[in-house]
């Protein structure tokens, strides 16, 4: 018998929660005059793709968009960037992911971009699972969610119906 699915964030709770991140960027932010956001491929760029607009809506920010295309099953790899990524260095960089997990891919995404001189590092996820291996963490989450290791947090963006399963 198939184990059945829970949801545990709807759109609507979704978007609340990306609402009150880009006010927190905002605030953490406020000096700035350009926020360069990295997203991690593939639901890191549609986290990002999110929360952007509400903070063009709410700021005056100037925001670039890059992606990092990194091998989640061999992250020392060399990552592939999608835009410019020397457009990170002298910037305040917002890292980019939907989930954390073992925190394995948001440190060594942070690695990559650390390669460029960066101002600060801000780190955003939708859902923080909080089952470390590395010493990483978000530093704005829209959920915090104790799980076992056997669970898996599924986050599907589909356009003005995104939600976040328990499977």
């Amino acid at each position: 018998m198939p184990q059945e699915r829970l949801l545990v964030l709807d759109h609507i709770k979704i978007l609340q929660k990306l609402r009150r991140i880009a006010y927190q960027l905002y605030e953490f932010n406020y000096q700035e005059e350009t926020l360069t956001f990295v997203a991690v491929e593939k639901k890191g760029v549609f986290l990002a793709e999110r929360i952007i607009p509400i903070l063009r809506e709410i700021s005056g920010f100037k925001i670039n968009l890059v992606t990092l295309i990194i091998d989640k099953e061999n992250p020392k790899q060399e990552p592939t960037w999608n835009g410019d990524a020397s457009v990170l260095n002298g910037k305040s960089v917002i890292l980019v992911d939907d989930v954390l997990n073992s925190g394995r891919t948001l440190i060594y995404a942070a690695r990559h971009v650390l390669d460029y001189n960066v101002k600060k590092l801000t780190t955003v996820v939708l859902v923080d699972r909080r089952h470390r291996l590395f010493p990483i963490k978000a530093d704005f989450v829209g959920l915090t969610l104790s799980t076992t290791l056997q669970d898996h947090i599924a986050v599907e963006f589909e356009e003005g119906n995104d939600n976040v399963y328990l499977d």
